[in-house]
């Protein structure tokens, strides 16, 4: 159907995702799971009236430029600091985000990171995959979550989901965050509001849930770390370049850190223009005392479906002149 306006859907998806596009709109979908280089994805999107974005979509002014026909850019995506909100509204363009579907998710992810960096669990499997196992030793012995004096680094959504999914462990939880709405009554006398120094000074984890702007960028900085209890475990399932990647590895290498668990890391942050290329390989050595996973907080079949229903129903709302679900922005009219 020739007539019907393009939609450009930068990543793989379910095909329950794309039927929902028939004869609504064309489309050009990428299958696999690698990102189409930037020049390729421009040339797509030249005729586009709507994108589906993802993590590795740095879709900015320039790139906004080149897509004159462009109504929305429906982002499979809570966070968006890889999107020019402004450059979009000054073009006419909506953005809109799956603010709530990623919630759950990063929070049960967080608390995992939370007991495989705390119990070695990621070193012990290792050691038995390739030693073997003949019997218990009185080797690998943690830090457990039960009873453990827990800092959650911002407040919002997540920070409130993590918190609630660690009250059965008895925690003893504190969270800093800048906003004073950020703390609603259920929490009252459940978790403790603080400072960030005094969070960094007192907590046996620091776990990140902020999102990333100029203000939170690099906010685990080399004084951060050195403001933190000795041995502390500091997990992020946020944003990468909330940690300073290099500073963290030099803390683990000097004993400062206890362990350092991420699902996210400083190279995604396409926002950033001097960003690292790769992780530091410090924090990639088998010997490190990290975990690592590549970026799966929102890795559950159901939410993932939900997540890319969610943006194409913002695309075809807009498409049939309807103000989207998820609108971030109020954009100028053309």
């Amino acid at each position: 159907m020739p007539n019907l306006p393009l939609v450009v859907i930068t990543n793989v998806t379910f095909p329950e995702t794309r039927a929902l596009f028939d004869g609504v709109a064309r489309l050009v979908a990428n299958d696999q799971t690698e990102p189409w280089p930037v020049d390729v994805l421009r040339g797509h999107c030249r005729e586009a009236a709507g994108i589906m974005a993802f993590m590795t979509d740095r879709i900015d002014g320039e790139f906004l430029g080149a897509c004159p026909h462009l109504r929305i850019v429906g982002a499979a995506l809570k966070g968006f600091d890889n999107i020019d909100v402004a450059a979009a509204s000054a073009r006419g363009v909506w953005v809109t985000i799956c603010e709530d579907l990623l919630t759950v998710p990063t929070a049960e992810l967080a608390v995992g990171l939370m007991l495989s960096i705390g119990r070695h669990m990621v070193k012990a499997d290792r050691e038995i995959r390739e030693s073997g196992f003949s019997g218990w030793r009185p080797t690998h012995y943690g830090t457990g979550i039960h009873g453990a004096e827990v800092g959650i680094v911002g407040f919002g959504k997540v920070g409130q989901a993590i918190a609630g999914r660690l009250f059965g462990f008895a925690c003893r939880l504190s969270a800093f965050d800048a906003s004073p709405a950020a703390f609603p009554d259920q929490f009252n006398g459940l978790v403790e509001r603080r400072g960030l120094p005094d969070i960094l000074a007192h907590s046996d984890f620091v776990v990140l849930a902020l999102p990333l702007t100029s203000e939170t960028t690099h906010i685990i900085d080399a004084g951060a770390v050195a403001a933190m209890r000795p041995g502390a475990l500091l997990v992020n399932p946020a944003r990468g370049s909330l940690v300073d990647e290099k500073v963290v590895a030099d803390a683990l290498d000097a004993g400062k850190l206890g362990g350092y668990a991420a699902d996210v890391f400083e190279c995604e942050d396409w926002a950033r223009r001097d960003r690292p290329q790769a992780v530091d390989p410090r924090l990639r050595s088998p010997a490190a005392r990290t975990v690592l996973t590549p970026h799966i907080g929102s890795a559950v079949i159901s939410v993932r479906r939900e997540i890319e229903a969610s943006a194409a129903m913002s695309i075809i709302d807009v498409l049939s002149s309807r103000r989207p679900v998820g609108a971030i922005n109020d954009p100028v009219s053309r």
